[in-house]
């Protein structure tokens, strides 16, 4: 019994030590294809606590730092730093992963789609390009 008390006790004291040794490490809650996907996920389609609805099911990938994360407001609660917007001079850059195959389109190709993964067939939000602002080059304008 003593034994057993022991390789109890040792086992939760590794199990500590290790808990706070991957302490800043990011918890990635989600990926696809073996592309880590940042935020608030809350399933394996990119879909997010601030957009989960059928239609949601891509996640962006952040001029900033290149991660993916389902929505702005995922990248503002977690980033820590100020969003950057793809300039259209980089439009055909790998940005948006389509969370029910994992195909990777480029920005030109995304908004060329008709909110239609070309792979799958998956229906993206039409409703997302209100929001192409936070994420590229909507007027033409010099990007830094």
């Amino acid at each position: 019994m003593r034994n057993l008390f022991l390789a109890l006790f040792l086992f939760l004291s590794i199990q500590a030590v290790y808990a706070q040794t991957n302490i800043a490490l990011p918890v990635v809650k989600s990926t696809i294809k073996g592309i880590n996907i940042y935020g608030k996920p809350i399933d394996q389609q990119t879909r997010c606590q601030h957009w989960h609805s059928e239609l949601d099911v891509i996640a962006i990938k952040f001029k900033c730092c290149e991660k993916y994360y389902p929505c702005f407001s995922c990248h503002e609660e977690e980033a820590d730093h100020e969003p950057k917007v793809w300039p259209k001079s980089e439009f055909d850059s790998k940005a948006i992963l389509c969370g029910v195959c994992g195909t990777e389109l480029s920005i030109t190709e995304y908004q060329s789609s008709n909110n239609t993964c070309p792979n799958c067939k998956a229906a993206f939000n039409p409703g997302c390009s209100k929001h192409y602002h936070l994420y590229f080059d909507t007027e033409g304008k010099k990007i830094e």
